[in-house]
């Protein structure tokens, strides 16, 4: 293989991709794809990943160098380093052979599509931390702190390549035409003017603007909604497929009074006699206490 740039998926990684065309009927693309992302970060045990080990885990094998390319037994070395950590809290969700092979395989497809078997460290940050577990605000922070440099402010540039790491994830899904293709140039020019176009931003700079979920950028919120909504139950039931409690995300009418639906008819677009797609609803993605 070393010259040539055969294409390999792991059996257990085509079949996870296979699974993911069930999901091609939601609606609307940032909840398509975050749903399917979802599917690929617990299928990587990346769900149970702490942002921090992430962290910690970069530092000791000293990637440091984000410009540097790095082969696949370095990546190999610093999965094998998170998956054994893991393992240790949860051994019977982790396996670790089976891990690496399935990240490293998601890894290669999003960041090295030509198979050159190298990555930039960069790419592997990123890729991994938008993936690991951790509140949202804190992962901008990371993400951030990733690509700033030593006076933790941050150039066009570095932003420009931060934002272009992150929307391999929605493209290797065939997702990237709802976030603006893979031009991030709009969203790069749309933070720094929202700063009066300065030079550099800083790390609460960039956290405002993400909160306004920049059209790149909003999948990953909205992984954490769908993260969220995963155990939520609520004391209602679905108006046309009749489910009580609904479970996941409740939709509510704003238009009918008590009119609640399930996420699975909202976002396949089924109704019930007299209530229109187009209606105005409202997204729970917790329950409300009352």
């Amino acid at each position: 293989h070393e010259t040539q740039t055969t294409c390999w998926d792991h059996p257990k990684m085509t079949d996870l991709f296979q699974s993911l065309a069930d999901l091609n009927n939601v609606r609307f693309s940032a909840y398509r794809t975050a749903i399917k992302i979802r599917r690929l970060q617990k299928a990587l045990c990346l769900d149970l990943v702490d942002l921090n080990t992430t962290s910690e885990v970069f530092k000791q094998h000293k990637m440091s160098q984000n410009d540097q390319l790095i082969g696949v037994q370095d990546v190999i070395s610093c999965l094998t380093t998170i998956y054994s950590g893991l393992e240790e809290k949860h051994k019977d969700m982790v396996n670790v052979p089976l891990c690496v092979d399935m990240c490293l395989n998601w890894l290669l497809n999003v960041y090295d599509s030509g198979r050159t078997g190298k990555i930039r460290v960069q790419s592997l940050k990123i890729g991994l931390m938008s993936l690991s577990k951790g509140l949202l605000e804190e992962k901008y922070r990371y993400l951030f702190k990733e690509v700033a440099g030593p006076t933790e402010m941050c150039d066009q540039r570095q932003l420009g390549l931060l934002l272009h790491d992150a929307i391999q994830i929605p493209r290797q899904l065939g997702e990237v035409a709802a976030f603006g293709g893979s031009n991030i140039e709009p969203s790069v020019r749309s933070c720094f003017q929202q700063n009066h176009n300065k030079p550099e931003i800083t790390v609460k700079q960039f956290i405002d603007w993400m909160r306004l979920e920049p059209q790149s950028m909003v999948w990953l919120p909205v992984l954490h909604r769908v993260a969220a909504a995963e155990t939520a139950k609520h004391q209602a039931k679905c108006n046309i497929c009749k489910e009580c409690p609904i479970v996941g995300f409740r939709y509510r009418s704003l238009k009918h009074f008590n009119y609640d639906v399930c996420q699975s008819c909202f976002f396949s677009g089924r109704t019930a006699k007299g209530h229109k797609l187009h209606y105005p609803m409202v997204e729970y993605c917790i329950p409300v206490s009352t």
